[in-house]
């Protein structure tokens, strides 16, 4: 089977990992730290938050900005269930906004329509997700602008675009965002086993994610309340927290990994320019790529031109499977969701996403793919998926 993804693990990587394992730290250790200034250095951010995944990243970034019952989050519905329940967990409540029919991101436009009409309503958002769909990054300046008119805060989710650029700086700076999170997940551009980065340039943030990742406890004498002279109080919780801390294993693995990120990007970028090649003649859209952007094409998603073929969306995943090719679909609306079906959502509330879900085929892509796997692939949905009419 030729994977839609996969991690390229080399033996530096398995040698920072066992320094780690024959150390006296495996857990909270020095690596953490580490990783976190490296992150933080390439990126542009001033505070870099290591957790145990991008999700906790997100919950903690939520939390910091003060998320709670009675307000509201909007993302996209073209992601992963994570960019919105987020928002649940802390006890708020999601809405979504329409892609982008080129990028498949957040639309500016559907956005801008949406809080002019919550503005009248009186139900804005607090927070606001863009999602950097497949690595490339959303129209932050838009958005950025929106959000100063408004009043919301942004959590740009790049779980896909670590290493990626927009207007040629690094998406992680926090330029046009409150946080960005990133994710080490196997599939991602690079990994830690598992593992996110929350990214700021407000210390008061990174204090307070810093803590809610660790139980809501602080052991620094300046962040605790006064108690008696007499007792000995080296730690405090203040805030009711988790465990979702990143152990120095993990650490190690995603600080090797840093080290070859650049190239991944780049042999991403490779693959990706075989396939525009070799889709050239076929009834099939290939991703767009806005002139602002450097995406790290953490997904390659083609779009099937369905009225120009008799071959389905089904029968095409069928075809690939069968020939052990692992298609991959990104993204069913979340709001189609049995869970938030219950929350009241219903079908046809952002048109775009849906007509993009009908059509959308995430094929392999991944930076040990080869050109004969590749062509392999092409050749497949050119002779047995696509039949023209």
């Amino acid at each position: 089977m030729i994977p839609y993804g996969r991690q390229d693990i080399n033996q530096n990587d398995i040698d920072s990992v066992l320094e780690v394992l024959r150390s006296d730290y495996i857990t909270q250790g020095p690596v953490v730290p580490l990783f976190e200034q490296m992150l933080a250095s390439y990126s542009g951010a001033e505070h870099a938050v290591a957790a145990n995944s991008a999700t906790s990243a997100l919950h903690i970034a939520c939390l910091a900005l003060d998320l709670g019952p009675g307000d509201w989050l909007w993302t996209s519905p073209n992601t992963f269930v994570a960019s919105s329940n987020c928002a649940l967990h802390c006890g708020a409540k999601v809405d979504f906004v329409d892609i982008d029919p080129l990028t498949y991101n957040m639309s500016v436009e559907c956005l801008a329509v949406k809080l002019a009409q919550a503005e009248q309503d009186n139900r804005l958002p607090k927070v606001v997700v863009p999602v950097h769909m497949a690595g490339q990054s959303c129209d932050m300046v838009g958005i950025h602008v929106l959000s100063l008119k408004y009043g919301f805060k942004i959590i740009e989710d790049g779980s896909h675009a670590v290493g990626g650029k927009y207007h040629d700086q690094l998406i992680g700076n926090c330029k046009y965002s409150d946080i960005t999170v990133f994710s080490f997940h196997p599939v991602k551009i690079i990994t830690a086993g598992e593992g996110g980065m929350a990214l700021t340039n407000s210390e008061d943030l990174s204090i307070r994610m810093r803590r809610f990742r660790s139980h809501g406890i602080t052991s620094t004498p300046e962040n605790m309340l006064q108690r008696p002279k007499d007792e000995i109080w080296n730690y405090q919780q203040i805030d009711l927290g988790f465990n979702y801390r990143m152990t120095d294993i993990h650490a190690a693995l995603g600080l090797s990994q840093m080290k070859r990120l650049d190239e991944f990007v780049t042999k991403r970028h490779t693959i990706a320019n075989s396939y525009e090649e070799l889709f050239t003649n076929l009834p099939i859209t290939t991703p767009f790529q806005h002139p602002d952007n450097y995406s790290t094409f953490h997904l390659y998603i083609i779009r099937l031109k369905l009225n120009k073929i008799d071959t389905s969306q089904q029968e095409v995943f069928k075809i690939l499977y069968e020939e052990n090719i692992g298609a991959n679909l990104h993204y069913i609306p979340v709001y189609r969701q049995p869970y938030y079906e219950q929350l009241g959502f219903k079908a046809g509330y952002c048109p775009e996403a849906e007509k993009f879900y009908k059509e959308a085929v995430s094929l392999p892509i991944f930076p040990k793919l080869e050109l004969n796997q590749l062509e392999f692939i092409v050749d497949v949905l050119d002779k047995k998926c696509i039949n023209i009419r």
